[in-house]
């Protein structure tokens, strides 16, 4: 309960006595003026880590080869199996169903309800316990075009600028005229969502949207959709069945005359035995997560403790080609301060209340909602390189993120109302959010890029669908607030759906007969990996970080200049 350090305090007083004027300003809706296209682009390759050149290389093998990626993401792409083919028994099938969803997060479950309710039996694979995922993580809220003077046209124009027009078309369509479907069946489901007095929906604005959209539960919007999804799916267990702490190392292809290498399953890991199992499947969804316990460049970041790209990594090597993975979205405000909150999400509804970003000299240095990625380059280039940063007693850096001026704006109790979790996670610091601010810097916080799919959720090898963080391709190069959240659930649906008419359509050996199940291409890319010349490759999938003082870079994560 130590609170901020006196030297820390002293410095507050230059946030404070600037307040009275920016809260002025802000009611009169006097905000600090956004960068122009052309800064953006400026500051976008002079301070964002994805522009930088070092920590990256050319991968030497799969669908993706000559491409450059960040290491840590190549030495994934490039890493061996963690099975011996040659030692598994594909002819002992351990579990067979119509459906297999790997990943038990947002997308994974809503993918399971839609087949299940397409009459279809599901094997959900989980590395940790159900729900364990990034969509538990999410706070903010969820975008959908659901208001007057409001539609699904401006919310795909916001998503593509916010995505510098490199996103999909085709899956941004998708998401956006799904969006007020997917709003309705959560509700539907028992998501309670704040409203007004009079029970209308409350909407605000989020970084880069030219309407308020943004629904929100609280600022623990992704807990309450996976409560509503994973108890749904819990209540189906006749037809849902989930395995905990099993996660899929490999996919099975059918390589019979009839299966044309069609996706028929996966291998489990059983953490808790060390047993591999076999699982047979009609179609295989995908839905892994992201890849934020990688450490991109060094940063910390929000994402749980299982985001370690293990689907990349295994449908890569089945052969589905990648998008965008050379994109990372770092969150403009993730926690320095205290020791124990270091990289903690600190939601952009903050800044939509009213926060402001505040330097060291209590000066506001940028609109607080520019995109996320112009966002993080304003604070970097304010720590980095106009030496305005403030820095924590172990030698991290960071600017105010000015929480009290919520208060005053909206009144008193507003900031324990709206940001209940925030409010907990500091009090138990000693650091009351609705009075002092909070010390903030970018936290790697989403995997831009991914699998490559269509807007059905189809991969390029058949019967493998794929939704969620583990896609590319519908953020582009940049993700907009609420737009995850609503990712996984329209993607999830669609999965399930098109995975559940797929198999109606008439899977060859749906009932086991000719199917080859084989791991060929296991094989096939491990003769690729030597011939390309990769030394020791690393084992992967990697299924959990490493924290051992080894694997921990020395640097400050990420503020290196």
């Amino acid at each position: 309960m130590s609170g901020y350090t006196p030297e820390l305090k002293e410095l507050l007083k230059k946030v404070e006595a600037s307040r009275p004027a920016r809260v002025e300003r802000a009611r009169k809706n006097q905000h600090f003026p956004a960068l122009t296209m052309e800064q953006r682009k400026e500051w976008l390759s002079k301070y964002h880590p994805d522009y930088k050149s070092e920590g990256r290389r050319a991968v030497k093998v799969g669908p993706n080869k000559g491409e450059t990626f960040p290491d840590e993401v190549v030495n994934l792409l490039e890493s061996r199996s963690r099975i011996n083919p040659k030692n598994i028994d594909l002819s002992k099938i351990d579990y067979e169903t119509d459906v297999l969803v790997i990943g038990a997060g947002g997308a994974g479950t809503a993918a399971a309800l839609i087949a299940q309710e397409n009459g279809l039996k599901v094997i959900v694979a989980t590395k940790l316990r159900h729900g364990d995922s990034n969509t538990v993580m999410a706070e903010g809220g969820i975008q959908g075009a659901d208001q007057e003077g409001d539609s699904p046209y401006y919310h795909f124009i916001d998503a593509m600028g916010g995505g510098h027009f490199s996103n999909q078309p085709d899956l941004v369509a998708a998401l956006t005229n799904d969006a007020p479907l997917v709003l309705h069946w959560l509700e539907s489901l028992g998501l309670m969502f704040d409203k007004y007095p009079d029970g209308r929906m409350l909407a605000r604005h989020g970084g880069g949207t030219c309407r308020r959209r943004m629904h929100s539960a609280g600022d623990m919007t992704g807990a309450e959709i996976m409560r509503v999804v994973r108890d749904e799916a819990r209540n189906r267990t006749e037809d849902i069945k989930v395995l905990e702490f099993s996660p899929a190392v490999e996919l099975l292809l059918d390589t019979s005359a009839s299966g044309g290498g069609r996706c028929a399953g996966a291998i489990l890991y059983n953490l808790e035995t060390k047993e591999y199992y076999i699982v047979r499947a009609k179609a295989v969804v995908m839905a892994t997560g992201g890849f934020g316990r990688l450490h991109i460049q060094g940063f910390p970041t929000t994402n749980h403790y299982g985001a370690t790209a293990d689907g990349i990594v295994m449908a890569y090597r089945a052969g589905v080609k990648l998008k965008d993975l050379d994109s990372t979205q770092y969150h403009p405000t993730g926690a320095v301060y205290p020791e124990q909150n270091v990289g903690l999400l600190i939601t952009e509804k903050v800044r939509g209340l009213g926060s402001q970003l505040i330097n060291i000299d209590g000066e506001e240095f940028c609109f607080p909602l520019e995109p996320r990625d112009v966002e993080s380059s304003c604070i970097i280039r304010e720590c980095l390189d106009k030496g305005k940063g403030i820095m924590t007693p172990v030698g991290r850096v960071g600017v105010w993120l000015d929480s009290p001026m919520i208060e005053a704006l909206h009144g008193e109790g507003t900031v324990r109302k709206e940001l209940p979790a925030k409010y907990i996670q500091f009090k138990r610091y000693g650091i009351d959010i609705s009075k002092e601010p909070m010390l903030v810097y970018p936290t790697l916080h989403y995997q831009n890029g991914g699998l490559m799919i269509n807007a059905n959720g189809e991969t390029t090898v058949p019967g493998l669908y794929s939704a969620g963080e583990v896609t590319g391709g519908v953020h582009g190069r940049n993700r907009l607030m609420g737009n995850s959240l609503l990712d996984i659930l329209v993607f999830g649906r669609r999965s399930g759906l098109n995975a559940a008419e797929y198999i109606k359509a008439g899977v060859k050996g749906s009932r086991g007969q000719g199917v080859k199940l084989t791991l060929e291409h296991v094989e096939k890319f491990e003769k690729e990996l030597k011939a390309a010349g990769v030394k020791e490759p690393v084992i992967g999938p990697m299924i959990l970080p490493e924290y051992t003082p080894d694997h921990v870079k020395a640097r400050r994560w990420g503020q290196s200049a």
